[in-house]
C-alpha cells in the first residue's frame, strides 16, 4: 500500500495528473513537520464499498489535525468516481484522499491546507492470510498522539513494528496498548473466535475503529453471530480457535500463525469474508 508500478492518477490543483507528480518542497510544513492526513478506500469490479464513509473520515482527520478542508466529503466522493472511471472496469484500485499544510511553525497554518486525491492500481491480496507476532511497540494513548485521525505521523511506529516482526520471520505485528492489552495489527484491525463467539478489542482511543471493522461487525451480527467488543490479552490470542483481520487494503483475511501457534482459516472468518463480498456487490 502506498506505492504502485501500475497506472496512477492524482487530482492536484483542479486537474487530473498521471503518474506521481511532485506536490511538496523542502520548506513545506507537511514534509518538515508531518501535517498529513489521508484515508484509504477500495474500488474493484465497479464497486467501492463504504466510499462515502472513507471520504467523511478524511474530513474528520483533517479537522482533528488542525487543517481546514476546502472540499466536502460529498465532493471528494464525486472526484473519486470521476477518477475510478479512468481505469478499466475490472481494475482493483486504492483510493487515497489526502490533506496537508503547506505552511506553519510546529502547528500547521490551516489557511494553507492543500488537498490531493490519488487513485492507483493495487491488486487485492489473495485471502491466504498472514503470520503475526507480538511486538515490543505499543500504540500511544490519545493524550500522546493524534490517534483520532488517520495521520501519517502515526505510521512510523507501525513501520518499526513491521520491521521487527519481519526480522523474526513473521509478516505482521500485533501491537498492544499502553497497559499491555491487545490493540490491533500494525496494518489492520484484529478479531479472534473462541467457543463460537467473535471477539475484537474494544476501541479505547489508541487505534482507529476501522470502517471495514465496523462493517464486518454489523454484517456478522445481522447474520446471527455473537460479536463482543472487549478487552483482549495476548493469552487470549494464543488460546483462540480462529484469528482474522479486517482492513481496507486486504478487506477480510485469515491469520495463519500467531507466535508459535498455527491457525487454519475457520468458519467465522469464511462467513465474515463471504458476507463482506455480498455486501460489496449488493
Amino acid at each position: 500500500m502506498g506505492g504502485t508500478t501500475g497506472q496512477a492518477w492524482s487530482w492536484v490543483q483542479g486537474e487530473w495528473v498521471e503518474g506521481n507528480p511532485p506536490i511538496v518542497g523542502p520548506l513545506s510544513h507537511a514534509l518538515w513537520l508531518s501535517s498529513v492526513v489521508f484515508d484509504g478506500a477500495r474500488a474493484f469490479q465497479g464497486v467501492a464499498p463504504d466510499l462515502d464513509l472513507h471520504c467523511a473520515r478524511a474530513i474528520r482527520s483533517a479537522l482533528a489535525m488542525g487543517l481546514a478542508p476546502m472540499v466536502t466529503a460529498g465532493e471528494i466522493e464525486e472526484l473519486c468516481w470521476d477518477g475510478i472511471r479512468r481505469f478499466g472496469k475490472n481494475a482493483e484500485l486504492y483510493i487515497r484522499p489526502m490533506f496537508f499544510a503547506e505552511e506553519g511553525f510546529v502547528a500547521p497554518d490551516p489557511e494553507t491546507t492543500r488537498f490531493v486525491l490519488s487513485i492507483y492500481e493495487d491488486p487485492l491480496p489473495p485471502p491466504t492470510g498472514f503470520t503475526a507476532c507480538l511486538s515490543s511497540r505499543r500504540r500511544p494513548p490519545p493524550s500522546m498522539a493524534p490517534t483520532e485521525a488517520k495521520a501519517a505521523c502515526l505510521y512510523p511506529n507501525a513501520a518499526r513494528a513491521l520491521t521487527e516482526a519481519r526480522k523474526r520471520g513473521f509478516q505482521n505485528a500485533i501491537l498492544l496498548d499502553a497497559i499491555g492489552n491487545v490493540a490491533e495489527f500494525a496494518t489492520s484491525n484484529l478479531f479472534i473466535v473462541k467457543g463460537g463467539v467473535v471477539r475484537t478489542p474494544v476501541p479505547n482511543g489508541c487505534f482507529l475503529n476501522g470502517i471495514t471493522r465496523q462493517r464486518v461487525i454489523a454484517l456478522l451480527r445481522a447474520d446471527g453471530a455473537v460479536v463482543e467488543e472487549c478487552t483482549l490479552t495476548p493469552a487470549d490470542l494464543l488460546e483462540a480457535d480462529e484469528v482474522f483481520s479486517t482492513g481496507n487494503h486486504s478487506k477480510c483475511v485469515p491469520v495463519t500463525k500467531v507466535e508459535d501457534r498455527a491457525f487454519a482459516p475457520g468458519p467465522f472468518f469464511k462467513r465474515a469474508r463471504a458476507l463482506y463480498w455480498e455486501y460489496a456487490f449488493r
